[in-house]
């Protein structure tokens, strides 16, 4: 039997993970339909078994919200999981076009370095407030990341002449030579920088 390809392109049964810490989040068994329609949803560490573009897709449905706040809201990113897959399809061809590389193998690489270790929390002693560096647990360094991913290439493309394809090219391949034009490369070093000085 035939391993499934990528969109009909991409194999993955030569990618491995590097990290650790990640090698059990970051799945890359891909689906003829990577789309699971929040079968996962009830359970709790199970979204990890979901397809890593599908959890990216995921994101992009959703790209607005920071800090409990929708900040960003269009016609175009309301859930149409068609167009979501079509964008992620395309980000890949862009990717593989610049880098003459397995797009998929670039985009692991990219979300291993921009993932954080380490992060802050604000606990309560006394009456007053103060922050303490913990480390990151590995299903959400994965979930932060990707959330980086897509705010960076709205950023990037929301209300501007780019597109999204090419924001979300840009911002993964900035990510995967660790480039401070990365916004997930910028926001992991803050927030490692801000653990640091809470120790």
């Amino acid at each position: 039997m035939s391993s499934i390809l990528v969109f009909n392109k991409w194999n993955t049964e030569s990618i491995e993970v590097k990290d650790p810490g990640l090698k059990q989040y970051i799945n890359l068994t891909p689906q003829y339909v990577p789309r699971t329609g929040a079968r996962y949803a009830t359970h709790r560490f199970h979204k990890s078994k979901v397809f890593i573009l599908e959890r990216l897709m995921n994101k992009l449905m959703v790209p607005g919200h920071r800090s409990k706040k929708h900040v960003k809201s269009s016609g175009h990113c309301t859930g149409t999981a068609v167009q979501a897959y079509s964008i992620i399809k395309k980000t890949m061809e862009i990717i593989e076009q610049k880098t003459k590389k397995n797009p998929i193998e670039v985009f692991v690489q990219a979300l291993e370095n921009a993932s954080p270790r380490e992060e802050v929390v604000s606990i309560e002693y006394g009456g007053a407030r103060y922050t303490k560096a913990v480390e990151c647990a590995p299903q959400r360094r994965v979930d932060i990341t990707l959330r980086h991913f897509i705010q960076g290439a709205y950023d990037h493309s929301f209300n501007k002449k780019t597109s999204i394809e090419n924001a979300l090219a840009e911002e993964i391949l900035a990510a995967y030579k660790s480039d401070q034009k990365s916004t997930a490369i910028s926001k992991k070093n803050e927030i490692e920088r801000q653990a640091d000085a809470s120790r």
